[in-house]
């Protein structure tokens, strides 16, 4: 169900974009998104509000897997995988099995999407941990910087239009 690297090519932010812009750019493009996840996924939310223990918490993004009939929680990291990570993920799993789970659902299962990881840390920070999560990273963002420095549609159309009047003209003096 899980790929190792996802495809952002659909994504376009800014050099030294944070979480926040990569979820924003994401939600934009959800059903890109949910594509790149793969078949099955329907989008419940973002930011999705849980309550445990008197303290508001938030999931970056929620998705019920409808082959499976189970949650997926989704945590997005716009930096390389940390270890701690893995306990907020499990922390966010439990308690959408706790709080939103049925008893026709199967188990939550846990998404870290981030920015680049190394195995060996992947490993030992989910070593012991029963709840199924999967560790994944992602590519292709395409950087607003680049775009920026090149011209619009409008700007190619009209140079292309100009072009074509100035060959028209070279034409018809040529053959007077």
């Amino acid at each position: 169900m899980v790929k190792d690297t996802y495809d952002f090519s659909f994504v376009s932010l800014p050099v030294g974009y944070d979480e926040e812009e990569l979820e924003d750019a994401l939600e934009q493009n959800i059903t890109r998104f949910l594509l790149e996840l793969g078949s099955g996924f329907a989008f419940i939310g973002r930011q999705k509000e849980i309550i445990v223990a008197g303290k508001t918490r938030k999931i970056d993004m929620l998705f019920y897997h409808i082959k499976l009939r189970c949650y997926v929680v989704v945590e997005l990291k716009a930096v390389s995988f940390e270890p701690e990570f893995a306990g907020k993920l499990n922390f966010y799993v439990n308690a959408v099995n706790e709080l939103m789970k049925s008893e026709y659902d199967n188990p939550t299962i846990g998404l870290l999407i981030c920015k680049d990881k190394d195995q060996t840390e992947v490993q030992w920070a989910f070593q012991g941990i029963k709840t199924p999560m999967g560790v994944a990273t992602y590519d292709n963002i395409r950087l607003q910087e680049i775009k920026s420095q090149l011209p619009s549609e409008e700007a190619i159309q009209k140079r292309l239009e100009q072009a074509e009047e100035e060959y028209i003209l070279k034409l018809k003096e040529k053959n007077k």
